[in-house]
């Protein structure tokens, strides 16, 4: 499976926002990753459309988790960046050339076309049972239970200066 850079960038931010305490900017969430404040703000209105994140307008707005962090997942922050089609799109191409075989034959989806569904259902799931929440104690567990706090703080600190 091939995703967009907007997916990793759009996992960072949630994942962070699990630690601040007050909404953050896009501008301050792009500063903290270092990436395109323009292209940041694009994911972060993708994750708002899906309902995975809200704005709050004003001096000290910026982007809040619409729900707990446990019930958002790589899924839907994948559906929400990238879009929900599959992977796979079966064309058909049995039923063209010379030996191809006649529509009223293709009733039933081809091997390769219930492989690549297998899959890609596989991969959904895998997607579907890992929350934000599990990221950030991932995060937790491999940086310390000092970091995503320490984060929150920097993203909530200078408010006035983003404003």
């Amino acid at each position: 499976m091939k995703l967009s850079g907007g997916v990793e960038w759009a996992l960072h931010c949630c994942v962070v926002l699990t630690a601040a305490t007050e909404p953050v900017p896009a501008a301050r969430l792009a500063e903290l990753h270092d990436v395109s404040p323009s292209y940041l703000a694009k994911q972060m209105q993708a994750l708002s459309r899906a309902g995975l994140v809200k704005s709050v307008q004003g001096k000290t707005g910026g982007y809040v988790l619409t729900r707990a962090a446990g019930e958002i997942t790589l899924l839907d922050v994948v559906q929400a960046v990238d879009g929900a089609n599959p992977a796979f799109v079966c064309t058909e191409i049995r039923q063209r050339g010379p030996f191809g075989t006649p529509p009223e034959e293709c009733a039933k989806a081809c091997p390769i076309a219930r492989a690549m569904g297998a899959a890609d259902a596989a991969w959904r799931a895998s997607l579907a049972s890992v929350s934000v929440a599990d990221l950030a104690g991932s995060v937790e567990q491999d940086s310390g239970p000092e970091a995503l706090p320490t984060i929150g703080a920097w993203l909530n600190a200078d408010r006035g200066a983003d404003g």
